[in-house]
Formats: C-alpha cells, sequence, structure tokens
C-alpha cells in the first residue's frame, strides 16, 4: 500500500471515530431531561397512619407501578402517626433523591414549612388529607366536606327521631378531619339531631375506645356515635358491644375496616362512608409520572382531584365485601 493511501485511509478513520463520538455526546430527543425513554422515576406514597385502609392505598400504587413502565414506588407507613415521624420519612426520602412524593399529612396547617421544602426538590402531591396553603401540585382524594354530609344524612336515615351523637376522630388538625365534621355539621343544621362534642385519641385505638366507652358512662342518653377516621368504627363498636347497648346507640363509621364491614352485616353499625384509596394510590402514581415526563394536562385548574365516596349499609355489604377483598387479594 502507498503512503498517500495509508494517510487517506487513517483520516477516514479518524474522521468516522470523531463522529462517533461527537453522536455520542448529543442529548436524547427530550434533551436528556426526566422524560427520557428508559428513565425510572422513583416515587413514594406516604400515609398518616398504620391503619388497614392503606393496604388497599397500597394495592393500588403497585397495579401503578405495573402498569407504568418507567415508576418504581416506595410505600411508607410512620410508625406512630405523628407529623414528627413523616417528616423524618420526608426527609430519607429526599436523601435517597426520590423524585416524587404523594403524602396525606396528618398536620397540614403546621406541616407547610416541610411540605414546602420538600417541593422545592421533588414533586409533592397530596393525598387523602390536603394541604391547600403548602406549594403541593395537586391533592387526590376525597371531597371530605360531601363525605361528612353524606355521613350526616345517614345520621338522620339511622335516627329519624333525633337525639344526640358524639363525633370521634384521630385529631382534629387533619383537614380531613375538620372538613368531614363541617360536612357532618352541614348535614345536621336544623335537624333534631345535636352534637354533644368531638372527642380525639391521636390515632391510638387503645384511646378511641376508652373515649368511646366514657361517652356511654358519661351520657346515658347517647343516641348515636360517629367515627371520622377508619379505625374510630371498630373501637365504637367494640365499647357499645361491652356495654350491652347495641340495640340503643347507633353508629356511623367511614372506610372499610374488617370489624366494620362484620358489624354493618350483623346489624350492629347503621353504616359507613366509603373512600376509594386504591384510587388515590394509582391515581397519585399515574398524575406524579406525568408530570415528571413534562405533561401537566392532568392537574385541572382547582388542583384538586375528587374520588367520590360510598355509603354502604347492610343491604350492599355482602357485594361490597367480594370487592374490597379482591382488592386487597383475598379469596
Amino acid at each position: 500500500m502507498r503512503p498517500g493511501n495509508s494517510i487517506r485511509l487513517l483520516s477516514i478513520f479518524v474522521c468516522t471515530l470523531l463522529s462517533l463520538l461527537l453522536a455520542g455526546c448529543q442529548p436524547g430527543p427530550s434533551g436528556g431531561g426526566s422524560g427520557d425513554a428508559g428513565t425510572k422515576h422513583k416515587l413514594a406514597f406516604v400515609t398518616n397512619n398504620a391503619s388497614e385502609f392503606w393496604t388497599i392505598a397500597r394495592k393500588g400504587t403497585e397495579k401503578a407501578a405495573k402498569d407504568i413502565p418507567n415508576i418504581e414506588v416506595e410505600f411508607r407507613i410512620p410508625a406512630d402517626g405523628t407529623a414528627a415521624e413523616q417528616q423524618r420519612q420526608v426527609d430519607d426520602l429526599l436523601a435517597k433523591g426520590i423524585h416524587g412524593i404523594a403524602i396525606s399529612p396528618v398536620d397540614p396547617k403546621n406541616q407547610t414549612a416541610m411540605l414546602n421544602r420538600a417541593a422545592s426538590q421533588t414533586l409533592v402531591v397530596t393525598q387523602d388529607s390536603d394541604a391547600p396553603d403548602s406549594d403541593r401540585s395537586c391533592y387526590i382524594g376525597t371531597d371530605n366536606v360531601a363525605a361528612g354530609r353524606q355521613a350526616g344524612e345517614l345520621v338522620k336515615e339511622a335516627l329519624p327521631q333525633g337525639g344526640k351523637i358524639m363525633v370521634f376522630v384521630g385529631v382534629l388538625d387533619a383537614a380531613n378531619a375538620q372538613q368531614r365534621y363541617q360536612g357532618l355539621k352541614e348535614a345536621l343544621a336544623g335537624s333534631n339531631v345535636s352534637i354533644i362534642d368531638v372527642r380525639t385519641d391521636n390515632t391510638d385505638r387503645v384511646r378511641a375506645k376508652s373515649n368511646a366507652s366514657d361517652t356511654l358512662v358519661n351520657n346515658p342518653d347517647i343516641a348515636g356515635m360517629v367515627g371520622l377516621w377508619s379505625y374510630n368504627g371498630p373501637a365504637i363498636l367494640a365499647a357499645v358491644r361491652e356495654a350491652n347497648k347495641l340495640d340503643k346507640v347507633k353508629i356511623i363509621a367511614f372506610d372499610e375496616e374488617d370489624e366494620t364491614l362484620t358489624g354493618i352485616k350483623d346489624g350492629a353499625i347503621y353504616a359507613t362512608v366509603v373512600q376509594q384509596p386504591f384510587e388515590f394510590g394509582y391515581q397519585s402514581m399515574a398524575l406524579m409520572s406525568k408530570v415528571l415526563n413534562g405533561d401537566k394536562s392532568g392537574i385541572p385548574a382547582s388542583k384538586q382531584i375528587f374520588v367520590p365516596t360510598i355509603a354502604v349499609k347492610k343491604a350492599d355489604v355482602e357485594e361490597f365485601i367480594k370487592k374490597i377483598n379482591a382488592l386487597r387479594g383475598r379469596t
């Protein structure tokens, strides 16, 4: 081979190599952003307590992880149901470089600074309990005022002659508790049903039952008891059963804990207002995935996506149990 040919071949080789190297340094079609094909978005779902209610929400996040190819989901349950424990969970997730967090804040007003700090570092949506004054991108969950009204209508059905009722909840600082109580009062306004007071238990099931027991002792003429959080129904039922007042006290609950559904089936609980936590889990993961891919069209102007509630009474409970057990993965 002549020297000139060798030089020309060497030049062609060098140019080809440089072209390949330069091509490899160019960004992909989406500019190397979070929407790149193959990018895994690390998402987290943070509950506000350890209630079985969240088992169904977890199923929703798991279904989303199967359906949506570019997400990984981490499910966090604060052990003691406090704002401080939630903050520790969020701080840990941020340190791990999480891309999006769906959280049910325990104390929205006092957690606004924490949520804003998180929102400055990652995508934040609220679910189940909203924090509208924070920098969260969107809320996905129940219209809790409407759910409270639904509970109030059930109270009036259960107590057509009226009477005194007591309300029970974990904490009244949570937006969902405040809003459900507001809706309950709105529905009962002008009726012959009167609310004595609200008893809080700080998500302590033992205290929840003792609150109900104390109410039965201190108010022997009590006609009804309303539990605004999922575990309150079973706690009220246990107290009423021990006091042998199942035929005298009407119980209205929230959500679908096993004891609540069994109580409805047996006629011990009049009804429960059921949310759809599966949708909280699924929709929050789906929305965050879209936003991280650059599509914010799923966020309405109100920044609230409401998932409707369902009233479950004795006539509906068998069919509902079948559906809910399917979601829980039970046979």
